[in-house]
């Protein structure tokens, strides 16, 4: 009797055990993953109406309630790397739900608090919170979705939900701000995280809470994770980031705002040299990360899909409320396409095994430039929104939409597995790095322009912003044309990171004759069947 034919290869975890996912849990995992990326949108952009509120409760300035939303921003982004090296080191699944419960229990404090410092203490805090769950979120799915069709799926699925948000947190805290209070926004948030940390614990398989450092597990893990390179960026993004959005409010020739700017200047260098210097193993960005397929021209192109959705929020909220005097809820109304738009955009994962991520991502930077030219041309109506900024909308947020979901497909596909939280810490610095950057530009022009144009109620300063834009999607287009190569190969992931090293001529020759004797064998069996 014949022996049983083998069955199919049991999928393998980071840590290499055997671990079978049925469809329903991925999916079930999926969703979990979506969520934490929609918590994380939502708790920014759900915060736009209760502004006014928080500030008559708390006594804040207008210019200190800026700070509300900048400080999640600043701390978000600049802990974005160390959060994603625990995630490597460590573990993902433990960072993951301390990301989501830490986040959870300081929006229920939040809630509670009537003081201006508190309430920007807590943002700031809840900032490194939701950076813990990011790339941790991504490092997970990565994992539960090896085949690179399934994890192109689910991370273009990933990202639409963090479009949508952003739009439907503008809408739920609207309803929330006009109906109950302000303080139910903070609420709502941890109505989802708590129970979502809960889920995180009892659905992740346990395999992926393991040890990712299986060498030696008598050396700390701690030494594995270059605690000078990772201060030495914290400290650049945080004082960089800081230097670009007070510059608009403050002015960039003051000392609070050139002093940080020029010291992260020096960090930034100075990090990249450090991380020449420590073993490749032990770096916080290993120096070869830079050299995996396309990786610097992906990095480039994650620096405008969170730009692009910024400044529509940012020009057309304050346009419609302060100008045209739309009431909070209408505006998050009109907001709506956007939201609707990139969800849509994001189901097209699959794309990317039939065309090269280079023309997916320059169809999406396409559609931006298009968008952008309409609402630099219209808007300055109530009436122009059909005519103007809806297609605008449509347009511009799944241009948006494709060239996130595609980027960060192709960047995970560049990079091994094993670094899926760093790379997923990079792609994420690079979203938030792009927009600081972008729309504290955005904002200097539109105001310079405003300033010789008709002021904050004429639409000159706003169009010039979209020109702004404009110029920036057509230099992403021009350098992702030129620098990305492998137009129309795709190049599976690799396996490991030592993707280069080339197997000793003697190796090679000693496998070639282990080659030809087992075909040797094969034949002699034959024969005496024969």
């Amino acid at each position: 009797m014949s022996p049983p034919a083998p069955g199919p290869p049991a999928k393998t975890l980071a840590d290499g055990s055997p671990k079978r996912l049925s469809l329903i849990r991925k999916v079930f995992l999926l969703l979990l993953f979506c969520f934490a990326q929609f918590l994380e949108s939502f708790s920014i952009s759900a915060l736009y109406p209760a502004i006014p509120p928080l500030e008559a409760s708390t006594g804040i300035t207008q210019s200190q309630s800026a700070w509300i939303l900048s400080a999640f921003h600043l701390t978000f982004a600049s802990f974005l790397m160390i959060s994603g090296r625990i995630s490597d080191i460590y573990d993902p699944k433990n960072t993951l739900i301390a990301g989501v419960s830490s986040l959870g229990i300081l929006s229920i404090c939040a809630g509670f608090v009537n003081n201006k410092i508190a309430i920007l203490v807590l943002r700031a805090i809840m900032g490194i919170a939701a950076a813990m769950s990011i790339p941790s979120s991504l490092n997970l799915l990565v994992h539960v979705f090896p085949e690179p069709l399934e994890q192109a799926r689910a991370i273009g699925v990933f990202g639409g939900c963090g479009a949508a948000g952003n739009v439907l947190g503008l809408l739920i805290g609207a309803v929330l701000v006009q109906y109950i209070s302000y303080h139910w926004v903070f609420w709502f948030a941890a109505i989802i995280a708590i129970p979502l940390a809960l889920a995180c614990m009892f659905a992740i398989p346990p395999e992926m809470a393991k040890s990712k450092n299986r060498a030696d597990p008598h050396i700390a893990k701690w030494k594995s994770l270059d605690l000078i390179g990772t201060f030495t960026l914290t400290a650049a993004f945080i004082l960089f980031i800081y230097a670009v959005t007070s510059g608009p409010a403050d002015g960039w020739a003051t000392a609070g705002v050139l002093t940080p700017l020029i010291i992260s200047i020096f960090l930034i260098p100075g990090f990249f040299y450090w991380e020449t210097i420590v073993p490749a193993d032990k770096a916080a960005i290993p120096p070869r990360t830079w050299f995996y397929n396309n990786f610097v021209v992906l990095f480039t192109s994650a620096l405008s899909p969170f730009l692009w959705w910024g400044s529509v929020f940012i020009v057309f909220t304050t346009l419609w409320q302060d100008v045209f005097h739309w009431t909070i809820i209408s505006t998050a109304v009109h907001m709506l396409p956007v939201g609707v738009a990139a969800i849509l955009a994001s189901c097209t994962g699959s794309l990317s095994r039939r065309f090269s991520p280079k023309w997916i991502i320059l169809t999406g930077y396409s559609m931006t430039a298009v968008a952008n030219v309409l609402c630099a041309v219209g808007g300055g109506r109530p009436e122009d929104y059909w005519r103007y900024i809806f297609p605008a909308f449509i347009l511009g947020s799944a241009g948006a939409s494709l060239t996130y979901a595609h980027t960060s497909i192709a960047i995970f596909q560049a990079a091994p597995a094993s670094m899926a939280g760093t790379v997923g810490a990079i792609f994420n610095g690079a979203l938030q790095l792009g927009s600081a950057i972008g729309i504290a530009a955005l904002t200097a022009i539109q105001t310079s322009v405003e300033a010789t144009h008709g002021g904050p109620q004429a639409y000159y300063g706003r169009a010039a912003a979209f020109w702004f834009l404009l110029g920036v999607a057509v230099i992403e287009i021009l350098s992702l044309s030129y620098f990305y190569q492998r137009a129309t190969d795709y190049e599976p992931q690799p396996t490991s990171d030592d993707r280069d090293v080339v197997k000793a001529p003697d190796e090679t020759s000693n496998e070639i004759d282990e080659v030809k004797k087992d075909a040797a064998t094969v034949k002699e069996l034959k024969g005496l069947a024969v």
